[in-house]
């Protein structure tokens, strides 16, 4: 299945005790939420032709830590305050029991962080730059959500950005009964979290009051479905919309890109200096639209004027299937899927790997 595309690559899987991954599952939430690409990346991975169990061919080993799955009884989100000392103590038993840690000081380990600030395992921004990476894993590889073109400290680590876990069984669902890609009488969409007064945390505002400015500026403008408040089947709203607004939360990311992408709806990214996953499968640019946060007020003009020109090729580009199929993850890995995304970024990642070792080489037998 993937002869030519991922060539030889080998990636070791190690079995952990399951407090650190299969106990999580009791709570069937884990393996559903939008965090929950660590579970569907190792359900995926060992399945895998890449998988190998010789750890001695092995380019890469995944450790498979669920930490994600540590649901708050006060909110019910997730909380990751165990984060840290759980894959600490998953490193100490690796390399207590095998010798590949201790051999590259895991350079060729790969972990997963699927939360806001990916390996900071912080929700909050200044928390997450104020603790910045884990010592002992600033040497590995960090498949996360967060990504900034600009410098940050919770991105200083070997990384790739993957994109948030939506259920692919939920979006057919919802494609069933959705109507012709064509018949969409949404023009621009946004459910979610929108604040009149935004709660200042931290001497932040939520969304940097992005939210708060779509929701002053364009409540009353009919063109504008907005809507504040939870609805189970809001995936049916994105179906029958043109434009699918994707502001900024706490974090630049949000699963709206994923959802809007795969359901047909242009996304309007709203996120300054957001990176943006699998740029080379997905053709960003040529699918969605991005509006600097300074502009959020002109939206109404922006759009007008995208329906008006070049509408028509964005969702011609939007709506081919490889698309969508590059940002959804499956329970085992299908060509061009989200983790096959992940396992050809992860060959690239030893190819370079490779020519620098070639290249030093040379260099010194000259």
């Amino acid at each position: 299945m993937f002869a030519g595309a991922l060539g030889d690559l080998k990636i070791y899987v190690y079995e952990l005790p399951p407090s650190y991954n299969a106990d999580w599952l009791a709570n069937e939430r884990c393996g559903s939420h939008l965090f929950a690409a660590e579970v569907a990346i190792h359900r995926a991975l060992l399945s895998s032709d890449v998988r190998t169990f010789d750890p001695w061919e092995a380019d890469f080993f995944f450790v498979p830590v669920y930490v994600s799955c540590n649901f708050s009884t006060a909110n019910g989100f997730p909380a990751i305050g165990h984060a840290r000392p759980l894959i600490a103590s998953a490193v100490q038993l690796i390399s207590s029991q095998l010798p590949f840690w201790n051999r590259t000081n895991g350079a060729d380990h790969v972990f997963v962080a699927s939360h806001d600030y990916g390996s900071c395992f912080h929700a909050m921004e200044e928390k997450a730059v104020e603790e910045g990476v884990p010592e002992f894993m600033k040497n590995s590889i960090v498949l996360q959500t967060f990504g900034v073109k600009h410098r940050h400290p919770c991105q200083d680590v070997a990384n790739v950005v993957i994109p948030p876990y939506v259920s692919p069984g939920k979006f057919q669902r919802t494609l069933a009964g959705a109507p012709v890609k064509g018949d969409r009488d949404i023009w621009a969409f946004f459910r979610g979290k929108m604040e009149v007064h935004p709660k200042n945390i931290s001497g932040r505002f939520y969304s940097k009051r992005v939210r708060t400015v779509i929701l002053e500026k364009f409540s009353r403008d009919r063109r504008f479905y907005l809507k504040r408040h939870r609805f189970a089947g809001y995936q049916s709203e994105i179906a029958r919309s043109t434009f699918c607004l994707c502001p900024l939360g706490w974090a630049p990311w949000s699963p709206r890109l994923v959802e809007s992408v795969v359901l047909g709806c242009v996304p309007v990214i709203i996120a300054d200096g957001i990176r943006l996953p699998f740029p080379t499968a997905v053709p960003w640019p040529d699918i969605s639209l991005t509006v600097a946060e300074r502009d959020v007020g002109k939206l109404a003009a922006i759009l007008d004027h995208v329906a008006a020109t070049n509408l028509s090729s964005i969702q011609r580009n939007l709506w081919r299937p490889a698309v969508a199929n590059a940002l959804l993850f499956h329970d085992e890995v299908a060509d061009g899927d989200a983790t096959w995304q992940v396992l050809r970024e992860l060959l690239q990642f030893r190819n370079r790997s490779r020519s620098r070792e070639v290249g030093f080489g040379q260099g010194v037998a000259k």
